[in-house]
């Protein structure tokens, strides 16, 4: 596995330049993230938990919502395809998205279910306890048609579509063949952040970015050492017939995996990690953005491992703006 030399800061800097010429189209688990911020004093005398003091709640977009937001916020154009439930949840989840009248029509309500909510408790800094309201079973094929019809309709504008799969119900074997012819038929980039339960899905994509968990469950490999992620990569690259496999190893950085049999590892940018929520949205974001402005996969994936080094020293589902990414890139 070979590593970058000294990476060439100007030609990355280059692709970031381009990115407000990009569209990315979003398609996948629309999510609202709920945060409940307070400290602890005590532990309750009713049961030996810690009572939380409230003292301040937080909104943040989640899932496919948060990849279409860091879109935006590294500067690029985005519109977003998932599915909301007839709630309050959805319609936050939808104010919060700040989506233009004419740009909502990808936004699905489905009266059947609710609107995917994560709830997380954090004090001093640390999650303290996460509860969900979902329900994970597939959309509707009325459902998955309307998402299809949106899709095609707007493909003629956009230069990469982005799967973003967390498992909730909406990215389904159909939804995701489809995807695929259409993404072909236009000759655009589709990049899928996965799911394990989901790998079979993806065949024929141009990238998927699993962690180094999902990439060795995935193609049955004990460890995560440099040989069983090597290992893993290759085989997951093999077995879904994609341009490549983009692994992200934490603290280790992230391994690239490629159709002519190379390999990259890439060292992490990160100078502390406080919080990896929301991490893996914001490589996949950053990396469709390069990928539609031309960039290599090997230099979309160092301008993600950029843009992950900053997003996991935040506390919280966080995005990265393109003045945050350019100062890194200054400082590489």
């Amino acid at each position: 596995m070979r590593t970058p030399s000294r990476t060439n800061q100007l030609k990355l800097g280059r692709h970031l330049a381009r990115f407000p010429k990009a569209r990315i189209l979003v398609v996948g688990d629309l999510i609202l993230d709920h945060y409940v911020w307070g400290k602890v004093s005590r532990i309750s005398p009713e049961a030996p938990v810690p009572v939380v003091h409230v003292e301040s709640e937080t909104l943040k977009l989640g899932g496919a919502a948060n990849v279409y937001n860091n879109v935006l916020s590294l500067g690029g154009q985005a519109e977003v395809c998932g599915v909301v439930g007839a709630d309050e949840s959805g319609r936050r989840l939808v104010n919060a998205m700040h989506l233009p009248r004419e740009r909502r029509g990808g936004v699905i309500v489905d009266g059947d279910r609710p609107t995917t909510r994560k709830t997380r408790v954090v004090a001093h800094n640390q999650q303290i306890v996460r509860f969900d309201v979902e329900r994970r079973t597939e959309i509707k094929t009325p459902i998955q048609r309307k998402m299809l019809r949106h899709v095609e309709a707007r493909l003629r504008d956009i230069s990469c579509l982005v799967v973003s799969d967390y498992a909730k119900g909406v990215v389904t074997a159909s939804l995701m063949a489809e995807l695929v012819r259409l993404a072909l038929l236009r000759r655009i980039p589709l990049v899928v952040d996965p799911k394990v339960e989901h790998f079979s899905f993806y065949k024929g994509v141009t990238v998927v970015t699993p962690n180094h968990l999902e990439a060795a469950q995935a193609a049955g490999v004990h460890g995560d050492d440099d040989a069983s992620i090597c290992q893993a990569g290759e085989t997951l690259r093999q077995r879904l017939g994609c341009q490549s496999v983009l692994v992200t190893r934490g603290e280790k950085g992230m391994s690239l995996f490629e159709s002519d049999g190379t390999s990259l590892h890439i060292p992490t940018m990160a100078r502390q990690v406080y919080d990896v929520t929301g991490a893996g949205d914001t490589v996949v974001a950053t990396l469709a953005l390069a990928l539609a402005t031309g960039a290599s996969m090997g230099d979309g994936a160092m301008l993600a491992n950029h843009a992950a080094g900053i997003v996991v020293g935040m506390v919280g589902t966080a995005t990265v703006t393109v003045a945050q990414l350019a100062e890194a890139l200054k400082h590489a």
